[in-house]
């Protein structure tokens, strides 16, 4: 946390508190050489996901390289590793995201990250703060400033719209992902962030309906691979700029409560 804090005191400030290593500055220099402008929007030619090995991580991989990006990512496991290294386009690391240089290391070069992490270890400890805080932080010490951060609804302004009894169950981990979401907002001011909070998960194929939207109050269900197709498309997008975004499934049944429309964010 301590290197969040000087890092956003010398990114809000714009002072030089001391000199910038020439290894640092290359790596910044190097990350936004591979940002282009297509049609108003950025094109991401290299993008770091974190959380690639299952869920939503894992269909975000497969999505942006089937797209021709390439993608780099980490897993604890030789098995994750040896899996995710077989498809085009991707290349895994052994790493692990509460080891920060790990991810620092692994990151060097990338234009873009996106972060999927959530879940326990075998050994307890819960990655929902400590490895996203890992991804963000060496994202802003290497210069990638384009960020998409999924969380989950019942975060910070959206707690209203999970039922009491889920809320009640799910706290600590969403009080986890809310402190991640905190970080990137205040000490990242530099930052072009997305979070994106899907309701439930689901794992049946992607229905191709699902949608973005500003409501905080959105609540529903969500196929993972729909999840992934939102986030890919917010990360290529210029009107997700420091925007907060439930993702929700309409035609699932699990509408908004009320059946109150809800209005779904252009990208």
């Amino acid at each position: 946390m301590l290197r969040v804090l000087f890092l956003a005191l010398c990114l809000s400030s714009g002072a030089a508190f001391f000199s910038t290593p020439a290894s640092v500055v290359s790596r910044k220099q190097v990350s936004r050489l591979f940002v282009e402008q297509v049609e108003g929007n950025p094109t991401y030619k290299k993008v770091f996901v974190a959380g690639g090995t299952k869920g939503v991580g894992k269909c975000v991989v497969e999505s942006l390289a089937s797209s021709g990006t390439q993608v780099v990512c980490v897993a604890r496991s030789d098995t994750s590793v040896t899996d995710l290294n077989t498809i085009e386009n991707v290349l895994c690391h052994k790493g692990d995201a509460f080891d920060y240089k790990s991810i620092e290391d692994n990151m060097w070069g990338c234009d873009a990250v996106i972060t999927t992490l959530g879940g326990t270890t075998e050994e307890g400890k819960r990655v929902d703060y400590e490895g996203n805080n890992n991804v963000i932080e060496a994202a802003g010490i290497l210069g990638v400033t384009r960020v998409v951060l999924v969380t989950s609804i019942g975060c910070g302004d959206s707690k209203d719209a999970a039922p009491p009894a889920v809320f009640e169950a799910l706290k600590d981990v969403l009080s986890d992902k809310e402190k991640a979401e905190r970080v990137l907002q205040r000490y990242y001011t530099n930052t072009n962030w997305t979070i994106i909070r899907p309701g439930g998960l689901k794992s049946e194929k992607m229905t191709g309906k699902a949608i973005l939207t500003e409501d905080k109050l959105a609540i529903g269900s969500i196929h993972r691979e729909d999840v992934a197709d939102l986030v890919v498309k917010a990360l290529k997008s210029s009107s997700t700029k420091k925007k907060i975004l439930s993702a929700v499934d309409m035609s699932l049944g699990s509408n908004v409560g009320g059946e109150r429309e809800v209005a779904e964010f252009q990208l």
